[in-house]
C-alpha cells in the first residue's frame, strides 16, 4: 500500500533549506528539480496568495518526476469571505487558471478557511456545490482545511461526505484536529517538527506516522486519533502527508525520514 502514500512539504523555496536540504551552491532555479527527486509530493502554497500562469503550472509539471504529485492550495479570495456562497467566480477563475497543465501530477485542491470562519451548514453547502468535479477531463479531488471548532460536529462530517470532500487532518496546537474520514483519500498536515532534532521528529514519531499512513492506505483508521464519530473501515485510499510549519527548516528532513520509514 505504500505506493498510495505521498509525503512532502509546503513549497520548495525557503531560505534556511539552502543550508540543510539543498546541496551547497544549488541554484534556486533548480530547487523544484532537487526537492521532487527526494520527496513524492509538494503542496503548492503560492497559489493561495496570487494566481499563476498556465505556463508556470506546465513548467512545474515538466520539472517533477513522472510519479510525483502536487497538491494545490486554492485562492484565498474563494475562501476568506463572509458569504461563501458568493465565491463562484473566484472558484471558477482559480480552477480554470492553469491547474489542468499539471495533468496526471495534479493532486488534491486544498481549500483553507480562516480560523475565525464558523460552520454555517447552509452557506457551507452552497460553497461545496460550487466545487467542480473535473477540469479538462481531469478528475478533481477537494480537501477542506477547516480551522474553527464549530466544524467538530456530525453535521459537518455528513455534509463533507455528501460532496465527497476530504477533511484535512491537522496535527497542531492551533487548530482543532479532525481525523474523521470524509472523502476517498486522506490529507494530513503535520505542524510539530522540532528544530532540536536532526529529522525534526523523534524516530518513534516517524514510525507512528508511517503506521498511520499504511493503515489509512489499506482502508483502515489508526487507533488513538481525535475523531468526532467512531472509526469506519473502507477500501484502499490515497494518502497525502505533508510537514508544514512547526520548525519549517526541518520539514524536508522529516519528510525524507517518513519516506524511509514507509519503505522499511
Amino acid at each position: 500500500m505504500t505506493h498510495r502514500i505521498r509525503v512532502g512539504i509546503g513549497g520548495w523555496s525557503f531560505e534556511p533549506w539552502k543550508n540543510n536540504f539543498y546541496p551547497q551552491g544549488w541554484p534556486a532555479t533548480r530547487e523544484l528539480e532537487y526537492a521532487s527527486s527526494k520527496l513524492t509530493a509538494i503542496e503548492i502554497n503560492s497559489t493561495y496568495y496570487s494566481s499563476q500562469k498556465p505556463s508556470t503550472f506546465a513548467k512545474w509539471a515538466g520539472t517533477a518526476p513522472e510519479s510525483f504529485m502536487f497538491s494545490v492550495k486554492a485562492s484565498r479570495f474563494a475562501t476568506n469571505r463572509r458569504v461563501l456562497a458568493e465565491a463562484g467566480e473566484s472558484v471558477r477563475m482559480f480552477v480554470e487558471g492553469g491547474l489542468a497543465e499539471l495533468g496526471a501530477k495534479l493532486g488534491p485542491i486544498v481549500w483553507q478557511f480562516a480560523p475565525t470562519k464558523r460552520f454555517d451548514p447552509v452557506d457551507f453547502e452552497a460553497f461545496l456545490k460550487l466545487l467542480p468535479t473535473s477540469i479538462a477531463g481531469l478528475p478533481l479531488r477537494h480537501a477542506l482545511d477547516v480551522r474553527h471548532e464549530s466544524f467538530c460536529c456530525p453535521e459537518y462530517l455528513a455534509l463533507a461526505r455528501r460532496y465527497k470532500a476530504a477533511t484535512v487532518f491537522t496535527d497542531s496546537d492551533d487548530y482543532p484536529p479532525i481525523a474523521d474520514i470524509t472523502g476517498d483519500f486522506v490529507y494530513t498536515r503535520m505542524m510539530r517538527t522540532r528544530a532540536d532534532l536532526p529529522e525534526g521528529c523523534e524516530p518513534k514519531v516517524l514510525a507512528q506516522l508511517a503506521a498511520c499512513g499504511k493503515a489509512w492506505a489499506a482502508g483502515d483508521e489508526p487507533e488513538g486519533l481525535p475523531r468526532i464519530e467512531p472509526a469506519q473501515s473502507s477500501g484502499p485510499r490515497d494518502v497525502f502527508m505533508f510537514f508544514i510549519s512547526g520548525a519549517k527548516e526541518k520539514a524536508p528532513a522529516a519528510a525524507m525520514g517518513l519516506i524511509r520509514e514507509l519503505s522499511a
